[in-house]
């Protein structure tokens, strides 16, 4: 997972937003700013709307931005960012997703400490001592504290126009978000798959660690990264395990790429893989939420 060694040896190599997100995000990062839609498609202006919103959790209020069609009703996802947070690489993800057919939460999980967007793309943060910036943020977001937010994610969708509520919820993470998306289907019944992408901490210790909470209706998309597995090559094991003995549908598969490799401001975004990555996101969510 993405820890202070990752940051270090990328500031050791001089990483600006120059050197690497470049070109990936320019047309989205002009158009992202907050409550501003966001184009991601190349023939033309998107009709995604979108904007910001609040929820009222047990912990505060959280902040969020909404993502979907503005016709109609689309399956609902939670959308948990990675360490840096709502930005413009994610809002770009978000609207690609609702893009295809999804109304998309993409929200703040440090709103405990702070609203809105803290790091203009993952070079701030990894420049600009974003890490010991999120320590004490991230510190708050145990299991229970991130079951209690989907629960109330789950509350709000049931309120939403633009939501189907015939449909489940999806749930996606990347980085921290990843153990978020099997906490957060823990959480309710109506998360019917979570999707994790380089994913850290899935099998830890304790009787809160991701791997011991998968539930046998659900789905989940796993996609570790080449080096987490080789710095933890017993986990995938731990997890087919877990899926075997819980008798549920699961995914998971190392992709030949590093962490943060479906991000498109990381250092190691890789577009291949990313994109094998957001096909098996797409061919789940359309199993599962049913």
């Amino acid at each position: 997972m993405c820890d202070q060694e990752d940051l270090a040896r990328w500031a050791k190599q001089k990483l600006t937003r120059r050197t690497f997100g470049a070109g990936t995000l320019a047309g989205a990062a002009a158009a992202c700013s907050p409550g501003e839609p966001v184009n991601s498609q190349a023939d033309g202006p998107s009709t995604i709307a979108h904007g910001n919103v609040t929820i009222a959790t047990p912990s505060g209020t959280m902040d969020a931005e909404f993502f979907h069609s503005g016709t109609g009703k689309s399956p609902p996802v939670l959308f948990w960012p990675d360490i840096a947070g709502i930005r413009p690489a994610k809002r770009a993800m978000a609207q690609r997703l609702a893009e295809e057919g999804y109304a998309v939460l993409l929200v703040n999980p440090y709103y405990r400490d702070v609203a809105g967007e803290q790091f203009a793309d993952f070079a701030d943060f990894a420049g600009n001592g974003g890490w010991d910036k999120v320590k004490p943020w991230r510190a708050k977001l145990d299991a229970e504290a991130i079951r209690s937010d989907a629960r109330a994610v789950a509350e709000w969708f049931a309120g939403q126009a633009a939501v189907d509520q015939s449909a489940g919820i999806g749930t996606q993470g990347y980085c921290m978000g990843g153990p978020f998306t099997i906490w957060s289907v823990a959480a309710h019944d109506h998360y019917h798959a979570a999707a994790s992408f380089h994913g850290g901490g899935l099998v830890r210790e304790g009787e809160d660690s991701p791997h011991r909470m998968l539930r046998e209706d659900a789905h989940y998309l796993i996609a570790i990264a080449e080096n987490d597995d080789a710095k933890e090559p017993e986990a995938k094991t731990a997890l087919r395990n877990a899926a075997s003995a819980a008798g549920t549908t699961a995914e998971i598969e190392v992709y030949p790429a590093d962490h943060g490799w479906c991000v498109p401001d990381s250092p190691a975004y890789d577009k291949p893989a990313a994109e094998r990555a957001w096909s098996r996101l797409l061919a789940t969510y359309a199993e599962a939420l049913v």
